[in-house]
């Protein structure tokens, strides 16, 4: 018997990085998972992976900033599997990077958008649910960003910071009420996202100085995020909820 046989987990951004990994990592501990993904090819291939190593797995499109979008995927996971225990609100986005002033509104809104309104979206479904059939976890993916300054992303930092101020909002709501709510804030992690990064400007972003930021000299992988993940879900983080939890090789230990 595995540590989730019987439940079902729901991820979004689940066709790359660390919701991918976070998926995965939910099926090898025996739960049914439905991978969201606006990118509908990557979620596909999430599933693909689950499916290869014998688990049980279905894929929906969805944009996290839609509410209607929103409400038919925890409604499919529902028909599909019969309930929901556990939720990884990870999908996000980045705006280029650049100082505040230069800053573009139609790309902070964006950010906002799917960071900030689509967590809480994500959330307040999941909630409703949760409330009426014995409870469950949620874990919103927020970042390092959400707790320091992170110069030259504006838009991503006021959007972390966000999921952290829902987060914890939503855990003293919920206390007790059977719902624990948490949220992971991972340093530079070696994902899609990341390469983007670094390419948006080669002089100034390179792997060797961003590593170098974080104590430990390297970047995080998703698959440690996702272990992070499925432990804040699991019965033995049973007496935490509300807690913002840095994955950052050690930098807000300076």
């Amino acid at each position: 018997m595995t540590l989730f046989d019987g439940k079902v987990a729901l991820v979004t951004g689940g066709g790359s990085g660390i919701g991918m990994a976070t998926a995965l990592a939910f099926a090898r501990s025996g739960a049914r998972v439905m991978v969201a993904d606006i990118n509908a090819i990557g979620a596909a291939d999430t599933v693909r992976q689950i499916e290869e190593a014998e688990g049980e797995a279905i894929s929906f499109q969805c944009d996290v900033s839609d509410e209607s979008d929103v409400e038919r995927l925890i409604a499919e996971t529902i028909t599909r599997f019969g309930r929901l225990d556990f939720a990884h609100n990870n999908a996000g986005i980045g705006a280029p990077p650049g100082p505040i002033h230069r800053a573009d509104r139609t790309a902070f809104d964006r950010v906002l958008a799917i960071n900030v309104v689509g967590v809480w979206l994500c959330l307040k479904h999941e909630a409703r649910y949760m409330l009426e059939h014995g409870g469950g976890a949620i874990v919103n993916t927020a970042s390092l960003a959400g707790l320091i300054g992170f110069p030259q992303n504006v838009a991503y930092a006021a959007s972390k910071h966000a999921v952290v101020g829902i987060t914890r909002t939503a855990a003293l709501e919920y206390a007790q009420r059977g719902i624990r709510v948490n949220a992971v804030c991972p340093a530079f992690v070696r994902t899609p996202m990341l390469a983007s990064y670094l390419a948006s400007d080669p002089r100034h972003f390179n792997e060797e100085r961003l590593a170098g930021m974080q104590p430990m000299g390297r970047f995080g992988t998703p698959e440690e995020v996702a272990d992070a993940v499925v432990w804040l879900c699991s019965d033995r983080a049973a007496f935490i909820t509300g807690i913002a939890l840095p994955l950052d090789g050690g930098t807000t230990a300076r």
